[in-house]
């Protein structure tokens, strides 16, 4: 394969990253794939290792008036989990209770976000178990580092990252929230994720529906923790 392009497509990344992690002594492993690309990355990993999948729904809390730069964020979980930014929430003057109000808008989206997803199953508990973050790739990593700061607090195992792509200076700064990462390329001079992929045609929500159906917790008869 044509080393520019390492992965013929997301599936093809995720049978690379199961690959990986196999080896690695993981105890009652749970995968959170990010919508929607992580999803189907996520799918041959989930087979390999015989674990359940679920969705890892993270929603930013912008700034009034300038929602692109991120106060804080909020992380689908049980109990839903948030992150803030100390030095911008001191320096915002918010209008009073705003923050609040915002959180609640917030988490019913991820609620509507879960039920579209997931049906009515719930968000599984993490405690105790080796949970495993992945995405289709990582720019920024402003997403997945919020999702991470999140997890943390839920009394998990181990946390790790699985990642097909991402620039190394994101990946090595990522590498200091998990206890450990898996990342199969990352070039010093990063353009974009989609150039690592000879197909990086969009994931709709039927087949991130489609998969979770198939490799959920449910599915795979495993456990919530």
């Amino acid at each position: 394969m044509d080393e520019a392009v390492p992965f013929r497509d997301r599936t093809d990344a995720g049978e690379q990253l199961a690959d990986a992690l196999a080896p690695l002594a993981l105890e009652s492993p749970i995968l959170l794939a990010l919508p929607r690309g992580g999803v189907p990355v996520a799918a041959p990993i989930a087979r390999r290792l015989g674990a359940p999948l679920d969705v890892l729904l993270v929603r930013k809390i912008g700034m009034p008036g300038n929602p692109e730069v991120a106060l804080g964020a909020v992380v689908d979980g049980q109990p839903p989990q948030w992150v803030v930014n100390e030095w911008l929430m001191a320096h915002a003057r918010l209008p009073e209770d705003w923050f609040d109000a915002e959180m609640r808008r917030q988490l019913d989206e991820l609620k509507r976000r879960r039920q579209r997803y997931c049906g009515d199953r719930p968000a599984p508990s993490l405690a105790g178990r080796d949970v495993i973050v992945v995405d289709d790739g990582i720019a920024t990593g402003a997403t997945v580092r919020a999702g991470l700061k999140a997890l943390a607090a839920t009394g998990l195992r181990k946390l790790l990252l699985s990642v097909p792509v991402g620039p190394a200076e994101v990946i090595d700064e990522l590498s200091r929230a998990v206890d450990e990462l898996v990342c199969l390329a990352r070039p010093e001079r990063f353009v974009g994720v989609g150039l690592h992929y000879r197909d990086f045609s969009q994931t709709d929500d039927e087949e991130v529906i489609r998969l979770l159906g198939q490799y959920g917790a449910q599915a795979t008869g495993a456990g919530g923790g």
